[in-house]
């Protein structure tokens, strides 16, 4: 099987999901139900639904979360049939079903110069006084804009599921990734518009139809909040954990996709026009609180075993990793190589370390 990435995402497991999905099916055998705590794009989790597992996602990232109700929770797209009965103007846009009616009428809206606009795009001024940013051109601001504020009034006269929201959200996302001008996260922008960021900006549908799955009828469970808050409600057969190796933070690194996923209009903080992101910091960003979130996972959920997916680059090293693994159960290590996340020049090597440790209580 191969794995998809959508985008550049730092730990994205995209490369090594078929190491993952056999290192599982030798823990577990071939059903079983898995929990992916920590799910991201939804890559891992998407692998082990194809693969006949019956999932259970979480992040505490609200973009990841909906890209996991896509992946796993929709078969077939949602009909919209609210939204077409109060809006009757989108039933004359093209598309041969409801989805397609409502992505045709979005890429039909007048651009606006909103908030996208003001804090991200070298039209607008920044609200906090910084010099303009360009994370995106005005065109595509304005665009984006006009999008996002829509689905924002539709969601707030509850004329959308959340089934049909996740859907668009997600759609938002992978359409705005390919146009932003960054080198991989959303840390600061280029000075300068380079390559795809120029490209005009159009909303696409992502939903990949899976008509021959013969895995649809499996109940998936798709949660959003801290991996060790969830865990104490959490029983299955194996449970996945990929935390943040090191201390940059996902809520910062991706605050304009958690800012679409959102549809709210935080303050833009600093030049790179941050979000405030404390509500979302991770522990496992931190030397010092790591092995407390370790300890709440490994506690609570009720699994025998647990598959931990770290690098050699990671805060603690596999001889501090493996002695605190075993006060929990007996260790096992298995070490993969694996191509580096850069998300500029990096002068560090290509290949890198990734440990995969089965705690086996």
């Amino acid at each position: 099987m191969k794995g998809k990435s959508m985008y550049r995402y730092i730990g994205n497991k995209a490369k090594l999901i078929d190491v993952l999905i056999d290192e599982i099916r030798s823990i577990i055998g071939t059903t079983g139900k898995v929990a992916d705590l920590m799910c991201g794009t939804a890559t891992v989790s998407s692998g082990l639904k194809s693969e006949g597992y019956e999932v259970v996602a979480a992040d505490v990232m609200t973009y990841a979360y909906y890209h996991a109700m896509v992946k796993l929770l929709i078969n077939n797209p949602p009909v919209y049939g609210k939204l077409l009965e109060k809006e009757i103007k989108i039933n004359e846009s093209a598309g041969d079903d409801g989805y397609q009616k409502v992505i045709s009428y979005l890429n039909s809206l007048q651009p606006k110069k909103g908030y996208f606009f003001r804090e991200f795009s070298p039209g607008g001024v920044p609200f906090n006084g910084t010099p303009s940013r360009k994370y995106f051109t005005s065109e595509n601001a304005m665009k984006i804009d006009a999008i996002r504020e829509t689905l924002y009034e539709w969601e707030n006269d509850e004329l959308l599921s959340e089934i049909e929201i996740a859907l668009l959200k997600h759609d938002l996302i992978l359409s705005v990734n390919p146009i932003a001008n960054i080198s991989g996260t959303y840390g600061h922008f280029h000075s300068k518009f380079v390559g795809k960021s120029l490209n005009q900006f159009k909303l696409k549908a992502h939903f990949e139809y899976d008509l021959f799955s013969e895995f649809q009828s499996i109940n998936h469970t798709v949660l959003k909040g801290y991996a060790e808050d969830l865990a104490k409600d959490i029983e299955v057969d194996l449970c996945y954990i990929d935390p943040p190796y090191m201390k940059r933070q996902y809520a910062a690194n991706y605050h304009i996709l958690e800012t679409l996923a959102r549809g709210d209009e935080p303050e833009a903080v600093g030049l790179s026009g941050l979000r405030p992101w404390r509500d979302q910091y991770s522990d496992f960003c931190s030397k010092v609180r790591i092995r407390d979130s370790f300890k709440k996972i490994l506690t609570n959920v009720n699994t025998k075993n647990f598959l931990i997916s770290y690098s050699e680059d990671g805060l603690l090293s596999l001889e501090q990793l493996v002695s605190f693994f075993e006060d929990f159960g007996k260790v096992h290590v298995k070490e993969v190589k694996y191509k580096r996340f850069r998300s500029n020049n990096s002068p560090l090597g290509q290949e890198i370390n990734e440990y995969l440790i089965w705690v086996k209580k």
